[in-house]
């Protein structure tokens, strides 16, 4: 593949005063300034209501540098230099009135900064602006695109439910080509998610076993140890599901259950990822009770400390049925996934932070050994760590030494952290760099995204119709609801219990 071109052009970010801004967007700027990937000419146009300069715009976002860029130990002069990029302007974005302010600017910045009208708009916003702020600025010709490039980013949540995906997709597409359209999902800019990618289609030794012929089930983890902090306004009319099943988790799926592309290229990947939302095996009202189990985290002692319950947060429905933990059971109908349960879980106050693919291949067709002494899951598994500890490990089984032939599962290992020289890209500097140079295959494209919410969309009926469906209460610091084992119907099989080291794990795990 040729190296892309990046080329001279401005970012603007609407909600440029709000906490992704400074936490996360800038800082990955900065960073990416830092490893000389901007281009020669570029800018940041900040835009929201907040009534901030140019230079107290720049002086907040050295703040958010300081405290969250990958790069430490930046000198005053360089952190200077790089705030120069930074404009701002403070306009109303919810009235079309205020747009041809934006667009002035944007010419003068074209002047000032040699920026070609190459722009991509960035809407770190509320939802409910993500279908006016691409007509204000189509109405202003913003969209247009003849010898430069227009594209703009758009956070999730994309969407409520199936009809309101379809209906922000459709209101897009009137000013908007696809290829101008970037669905952001931050789980797909980490590195671990891309090397699932070269571990499957790189090597020939996992590609032939790939399939419902070796693999028993796949299991995958984002555990969160945090509960819902100061976001229970948002989360209470959210849950586990919208937040983290429909995008995170069901992509992560995809990139597992994905055949080999044609070429690495957007379209060829994107493609066969949508293959694999097409084939989700559609769940019946039976499916969804027994399939499917959801929690909510209650009150707890954690280390001696109280844990509050998720009722008990601030801005939460004191009797909300929310759920704050999700575990479900799904197939795939094709030849290669055929009859392999894939098993998903997310949830917030578990005893760590962790995200994991694991592949559980089937044991050997005769136990010609003696028993080993591991209490469950005792197969061979492969453990791709998407955070943190970063890496890859296999768990296979060796001879004990000594004499007979006891057997015992051990551990061979590989952490990013041991690429000492290797520089590891935070998941937004690498999708801000991406879709600089007009590379979507880390997002998300609207075809897939209608797929999984259409797959999502019965169980959300479900609950909505059936308000006594179980919700299951489990403490703070716990790994959720102890009926969710039971979902893994296998004998002496059971989830793995991950720690925050790749090759930790156990039923019991550090808090």
């Amino acid at each position: 593949m040729k190296p892309k071109i990046i080329k001279d052009q401005a970012l603007v970010i609407f909600g440029a005063s709000g906490d992704l801004t400074y936490r996360k967007l800038i800082p990955a700027i900065f960073d990416l300034h830092k490893q000389n990937s901007l281009p020669k000419n570029f800018a940041v146009l900040g835009v929201a209501r907040s009534p901030f300069t140019d230079d107290s715009f720049r002086e907040k976002m050295k703040d958010g540098i300081k405290q969250f860029a990958t790069a430490k130990d930046v000198s005053d002069e360089e952190l200077n230099t790089f705030c120069q990029k930074l404009h701002y302007l403070s306009i109303n974005t919810d009235d079309g009135k205020e747009y041809p302010k934006l667009k002035d600017r944007l010419d003068l910045l074209d002047k000032e900064e040699n920026t070609a009208g190459n722009y991509i708009f960035y809407l770190s916003t509320p939802p409910a602006l993500y279908p006016l702020i691409p007509k204000f600025l189509a109405e202003q010709g913003l969209n247009k695109e003849d010898d430069n490039f227009r594209r703009i980013i758009i956070e999730k949540p994309f969407g409520t439910d199936l009809e309101s995906a379809i209906s922000l997709n459709a209101s897009l597409r009137e000013d908007y080509d696809e290829e101008q359209i970037y669905r952001i999902d931050h789980y797909l800019g980490k590195e671990t998610v891309q090397n699932m990618l070269v571990t499957r289609f790189a090597n020939g030794i996992y590609e032939p076993l790939w399939n419902r012929n070796y693999i028993h089930h796949v299991e995958i983890t984002a555990a969160e140890s945090i509960g819902v902090e100061n976001r229970g306004g948002y989360y209470d009319h959210s849950g586990a599901l919208r937040d983290m099943v429909q995008n995170h988790l069901l992509q992560l799926v995809a990139l597992v259950a994905m055949e080999p592309p044609m070429s690495i290229d957007s379209v060829s990947i994107r493609n066969e990822k949508l293959k694999v939302f097409q084939a989700f095996r559609p769940m019946s009202n039976d499916d969804l009770f027994k399939n499917v189990i959801r929690g909510q985290y209650t009150a707890a002692n954690i280390k001696g400390k109280y844990a509050k319950g998720y009722r008990e947060e601030k801005d939460v429905d004191k009797d909300s049925r929310t759920e704050t933990y999700v575990a479900m059971k799904l197939f795939i109908d094709n030849w290669r996934w055929g009859d392999v349960p894939f098993y998903i879980r997310t949830g917030k106050r578990l005893p760590t932070r962790v995200s994991e693919v694991v592949i559980h291949f089937k044991p050997a067709p005769q136990r010609l050994f003696p028993e080993t002494t591991d209490l469950n899951n005792d197969d061979n598994q492969l453990v791709i760590r998407i955070q943190p500890d970063e890496g890859i490990l296999l768990k296979t089984k060796m001879k004990v030494p000594g004499s007979g032939y006891q057997v015992k599962n051990v551990n061979m290992d590989f952490h990013y952290s041991q690429l000492q020289d290797t520089y590891l890209p935070e998941a937004y500097e690498r999708l801000l760099l991406d879709c600089m140079v007009g590379d979507s295959t880390l997002y998300i494209r609207g075809d897939a995204l209608e797929a999984t919410w259409k797959f999502v969309q019965p169980l959300l009926d479900f609950w909505e119709k059936n308000p006594d469906a179980p919700l299951h209460g489990y403490p703070a610091g716990s790994w959720g609801p102890n009926c969710a084992d039971d979902l893994i119907e296998e004998k002496n099989l059971t989830w793995r219990y991950p720690c925050k080291n790749l090759s930790d794990d156990g039923i019991y795990c550090e808090l």
